[in-house]
């Protein structure tokens, strides 16, 4: 049956930075934290409480990058619409899927993989590849913006369209590879510009399931963002202050204008580590700040949202900062332990 949140647990916060030695921390309480139940999971949720819990389907490997730059209002990041259901949220930072070719040799530039798989918290170093190239194709595919170039000091200049329309295309279609795009015009990945965040794993009930890294960017000089020609209904740089500050209004899901988004509020267009990470832009003082705070020594924290409630009603009303859900979610809501630090401070 659903689960409840504990009201504190503790995570040993160990593990070796990059660059760095052994790092030890102090042990921090977990803080349980209720967020809305997106629409597209009700179904998925609503089944799993009636005929109780079974072994859930495997999840795919994936990789989302949250890119930022410098506004008027602050921290800025660039949000995208997807139709239909997905592990990412219809309102979210550009990721999907990993490839197999992700892993495939080219030039690297940042830490060795078997660095960043001990940041990432995973053993095999070439999936720590398919994560670090993964995240920069997905982010080139779907926002023109390469984080590749000549040598560990420099970008490719406008990257984004005229001919590299058609290499965007070809990654699309997978008649291209990363690799060999980078190969093919001398350039290596500039894995030192990301910074990793956290590894999220999708609700346990949930019908199509990801374990994604999130990464965060700024936007490299010389470089501006483009949807990809004929995929793609709606791509805006938002204030991250501006979004959480209306949360509880529809004035986003109206502001895309799509008939899934039209009188919804952010809770039911995205997940909790889209919201979590927003809150982090909110509060930051400027990208250079927000990026600051989320360097890693030692690894990534991981989270698995968890059923909480029923489809009775109740659960929702104890939610943190989240409105009830119970129009279409009836009670359920999403619990998330917070350590605290990189995703919220306890």
């Amino acid at each position: 049956m659903a689960s409840s949140p504990a009201s504190a647990r503790t995570s040993p916060r160990t593990g070796l930075a990059v660059g760095h030695g052994p790092v030890r921390r102090a042990e921090r309480a977990l803080v349980p934290r209720l967020f809305e139940l997106p629409e597209d999971q009700y179904v998925a949720a609503r089944s799993w409480w009636v005929h109780g819990e079974r072994r859930p389907r495997a999840a795919r490997r994936a990789s989302s990058v949250a890119v930022v730059r410098d506004g008027l209002n602050g921290v800025e990041t660039l949000l995208r619409y997807r139709p239909g259901p997905t592990p990412l949220g219809s309102v979210a930072f550009p990721g999907g899927s990993l490839d197999a070719a992700d892993e495939d040799d080219c030039r690297w530039f940042g830490p060795a993989p078997a660095q960043w798989s001990r940041v990432l918290g995973v053993d095999d170093h070439r999936l720590a590849r398919r994560h670090l190239a993964g995240a920069i194709r997905e982010l080139y595919e779907e926002t023109g913006i390469l984080l590749a170039g000549p040598d560990a000091h420099a970008v490719v200049t406008n990257p984004g369209g005229g001919e590299w329309m058609q290499a965007r295309v070809a990654l699309d279609r997978q008649e291209l590879s990363l690799p060999d795009l980078v190969n093919r015009r001398g350039f290596g990945l500039r894995t030192d510009l990301l910074r990793a965040v956290g590894r999220w794993h999708s609700p346990y009930f949930s019908h199509r399931r990801f374990d994604t890294q999130y990464f965060a960017v700024a936007v490299p000089h010389g470089q501006d963002t483009s949807l990809m020609e004929g995929k793609g209904l709606w791509s805006a740089w938002m204030p991250a202050r501006w979004v959480v500050a209306g949360r509880d209004s529809t004035v986003l899901g109206d502001a895309i204008g799509q008939e899934e988004t039209v009188g919804r509020m952010l809770g039911r267009l995205t997940v909790p580590a889209v919201e979590l990470l927003l809150e982090r832009m909110a509060e930051a003082g400027s990208t250079v700040e927000f990026l600051m705070d989320l360097t890693i020594r030692g690894g990534v924290p991981e989270f698995t949202p968890e059923l909480h409630g029923s489809p009775e009603g109740g659960a929702a009303s104890e939610a943190s900062e989240a409105p009830g859900n119970e129009a279409d979610g009836g009670g359920f809501s999403l619990s998330v332990d917070l350590p605290g630090g990189r995703w919220a401070r306890a």
